[in-house]
């Protein structure tokens, strides 16, 4: 539904009035705050990812890990590709947004437009949705917990760097990079007085830039036109949504088995050798008196994947479908699969920092299983399914006749009240 754009005050919220999703927020254009708060945490980010997050002392052998030192581990034991998701939504991607958005925010504080804008832009936003500092801090924490039945552990430089990351990030990814966007344009009609926006007429056919936000008409001959302020391809409705949501979701669905019934972990020790598997480690935490980690982890690793196949799989049918059950609820519904998605991973950042740590060659070893890497492609393939659902194919059977008594233009629902 196209909205016109109404400016809000900060904390305000813009929602659509038809499906209450939240359309932008209100955000102070402080660039000085910006680009302060991002700096602060990119060297917290350093801090984070050098220094040790914990050390573990069993009669005076001691063993310590930092992230990049854990996922070292995983890979010379021939676990890349678990090794390479730890790297990429843990250290490559927070760092391309904290990155990416310092270098945009100094520029234009410095009333300059930077080579690559558009581009380097674009990077934050999509490294926005891959990025999991949040959640390898709770993996971290049931880490430590976990560590202490076996160990005296000992809190290292790292792990209270990596919290205050959490906080910071926490507020850095509050700032909408489409503000950053409007900042751009403002320095470019500053440069060139004759360029402006122009008004369409209410029914005119418009495509929206899911990049940039800019709307325009279609126009033009290229089969995929292009957004004229970032160069973002546009798409009424995103090419084979609904056959590339089942593809992915049918090879999570096949992945999710071995996940859940081969070992993630295996335990070396003078007693043997323990296979340890997702719900094994549910009942460790519950036996052990610690019921609140298991129901996490149990939340996270087995309710929430399952969750996100059967939701996926019911929005998909529904839109091939092309059902008008409950469009509201089934938006609703698509939403919270895209909030919890990236949570599944916590159970491979508990394995990554387990690893690292008990590597106490004389007295016990824990090496990662083939659990490990078919439980990863499980989260990566549902968090890619979820991206390549179009949510506007929900609403596209809605009666036509209803629609056609509303105005083409809506009026915004700013907090609680029209305006």
């Amino acid at each position: 539904m196209l909205y016109r754009k109404r400016p809000l005050r900060p904390r305000e919220k813009a929602r659509c009035v038809r499906c209450r999703s939240v359309l932008y927020r209100g955000t102070s254009a402080d660039l000085n705050r910006v680009v302060a708060l991002t700096l602060g945490a990119a060297f917290i980010f350093l801090i984070a990812q050098f220094f040790p997050i914990v050390e573990l002392d069993v009669n005076g052998l001691t063993s310590s890990a930092t992230l990049l030192g854990a996922i070292r581990v995983l890979w010379h034991e021939q676990m890349q590709v678990v090794a390479t998701m730890v790297f990429l939504f843990t250290m490559l991607f927070p760092a391309i947004e904290l990155g990416s958005l310092l270098y945009v925010s100094l520029g234009l504080r410095l009333g300059v437009k930077v080579p690559g804008f558009s581009l380097v832009l674009r990077a934050v936003q999509t490294a926005r949705a891959w990025g999991m500092t949040e959640v390898l801090m709770i993996g971290i924490l049931i880490t430590v917990i976990k560590m202490t039945s076996l160990a005296t552990v000992v809190p290292r430089p790292g792990l209270f760097a990596f919290g205050a990351l959490t906080m910071m990030l926490a507020i850095v990814v509050s700032f909408d990079p489409k503000a950053l966007w409007n900042a751009g344009d403002d320095l470019t009609r500053l440069a060139l007085p004759g360029i402006r926006y122009k008004s369409f007429a209410p029914g005119e056919a418009l495509l929206p830039c899911h990049s940039c936000g800019l709307v325009a008409p279609p126009g033009g001959t290229a089969k995929h036109p292009h957004c004229v302020r970032c160069g973002s391809t546009l798409h009424g409705r995103h090419p084979d949504s609904i056959s590339r949501t089942w593809a992915l979701l049918i090879a999570a669905a096949i992945l999710y088995i071995p996940a859940n019934l081969l070992p993630v972990m295996y335990t070396h020790s003078l007693f043997g050798v323990e296979n340890d598997t997702i719900m094994s480690g549910v009942v460790f935490f519950w036996t052990s008196g610690s019921k609140g980690l298991a129901i996490i982890i149990f939340i996270a690793s087995v309710v929430v994947p399952m969750l996100k196949l059967a939701t996926l799989a019911l929005l998909a049918f529904t839109a091939q479908r092309r059902s008008r059950w409950r469009p509201a609820q089934r938006t609703k519904l698509y939403r919270m699969v895209e909030f919890i998605g990236r949570w599944s991973m916590l159970d491979i950042f508990v394995v990554t920092l387990t690893v690292a740590l008990v590597r106490f060659d004389a007295l016990a070893v824990i090496t990662a299983g083939p659990g490990a890497l078919a439980f990863g492609a499980v989260v990566v393939l549902t968090m890619l399914a979820s991206m390549q659902f179009d949510p506007r194919l929900i609403w596209d059977p809605v009666d036509a006749a209803a629609q056609a008594h509303e105005p083409a233009v809506k009026n915004l629902a700013i907090g609680e009240q029209h305006v």
